[in-house]
């Protein structure tokens, strides 16, 4: 996926792999980088820089603003409380999301090799008899894409892993679905990678 892609009505998701990202070079984003270590620097920086890509393509006059994270760690754009964006990292592969007036998660996630049980009956609960009994490689996978979307959920939440990720419902192979106000869609068609993003419905849904 070089090119975002539009979910859906105000929503787009960019993903690539960070080797392929150029650092941002925002005065802001330098600022913030500055304490880091370097390795986290650059991986921020370039975290940075696919999200102002994206911002760039789709909503020009928001790609220079500063990023800001309220009290939770969760992104905002400053000046601009409705634009919601979300950035994820996972061993060399970023993704990155905006949402026009509501809020947005996004997560990537490259699977392991294999698959644990105890992890499988964490995240999958009764679907994970199904999953265990599939090739290492292939269960692995299906988690991961699992777990994106419940990941996305409660990123879009700002709640992180205190929304207790791992109990929202998800149905391995599953491309979409529902979690209070959020809608999460498993980007499947678009990504190798597992990829999910979920934002808020529009209130008449």
């Amino acid at each position: 996926m070089n090119a975002a892609i539009q979910v859906e009505d105000g929503v787009w998701v960019l993903t690539r792999p960070a080797a392929e990202v150029p650092p941002s070079a925002h005065r802001d984003d330098l600022r913030r980088a500055a304490g880091l270590p370097r390795w986290r620097a650059g991986r921020f920086l370039r975290g940075r820089g696919l999200l102002r890509e994206l911002l760039g393509t789709t909503v020009p006059r928001l790609a220079g603003a500063d990023v800001v994270l309220d009290e939770r760690g969760k992104p905002w754009l400053a000046g601009f409380p409705r634009a919601g964006v979300s950035i994820s990292h996972s061993e060399g592969r970023l993704a990155c999301a905006y949402a026009a007036g509501r809020a947005i998660g996004v997560d990537v996630q490259r699977p392991a090799d294999s698959l644990g049980a105890g992890l499988a009956h964490r995240l999958l609960r009764s679907h994970a008899p199904a999953v265990l009994v599939l090739p290492p490689a292939e269960a692995a996978e299906t988690v991961a894409w699992v777990w994106t979307a419940q990941e996305a959920c409660v990123k879009a939440a700002g709640s992180g892993l205190a929304g207790r990720p791992w109990a929202i419902d998800v149905a391995p192979g599953a491309s979409r679905g529902r979690w209070g106000p959020y809608r999460w869609i498993s980007l499947r068609e678009y990504s190798r990678t597992p990829l999910s993003c979920a934002f808020e419905a529009c209130p008449q849904e």
